[in-house]
């Protein structure tokens, strides 16, 4: 181990600095958005091997951030042990998904339909992610890059892609996904 970091502008310094061959990122961490945080780690450090720990359920963050670069996803409900296995494991150069996970993962190779939400960017995403949190405050954030389109004001551009066509639809499906939560 060669150091830690309690934020992600923190992760940063420390992987420039100490150039680690593992990095194991916490995906709630302040700072900077945690999609943001991986990108920057791997532009700066391509042979970089990043586990990403969390306490969100494996169906919601581990495809987006194996698509995104990270080689392994492994929650904080396992034990110390399965952890250690787990970055021994992407330490040796092999990826890391829990065995539940690893069989969704094939029975999806199987179906040609995409969910609603692995059809968003991660930008797309990061802004349903927004709106999954707003319902505890009751106040929309503000989504910089995703305006209304002015022939169909409340569908934003951000969600073209997807079934999801209204604002509607996209507070309701993050609602019932936990999106954000």
């Amino acid at each position: 181990m060669v150091g830690e970091a309690s934020d992600g502008a923190q992760v940063l310094k420390l992987v420039a600095s100490q150039r680690p061959d593992v990095l194991l990122l916490d995906l709630q961490m302040p700072g900077p958005g945690f999609m943001e945080v991986l990108e920057q780690v791997r532009a700066l450090l391509v042979s970089l091997k990043v586990l990403v720990l969390s306490a969100h359920a494996e169906d919601q963050y581990a495809r987006r951030v194996l698509r995104a670069g990270a080689v392994g996803y492994i929650t904080k409900n396992h034990s110390p042990e399965e952890l250690v296995a787990a970055v021994r494991r992407v330490a040796g150069g092999a990826r890391y998904v829990s065995q539940a996970m690893a069989e969704r993962l094939a029975a999806d190779l199987a179906m040609p339909e995409r969910s609603p939400q692995e059809m968003l960017s991660n930008r797309e995403y990061q802004v349903l992610a927004l709106l999954g949190r707003a319902r505890a405050s009751r106040k929309l954030p503000r989504a910089p890059s995703c305006r209304p389109r002015p022939s169909v004001p409340t569908a934003p551009d951000c969600c073209r892609n997807s079934n999801l066509k209204t604002t509607a639809d996209l507070i309701r499906y993050a609602l019932e996904h936990s999106i954000g939560t």
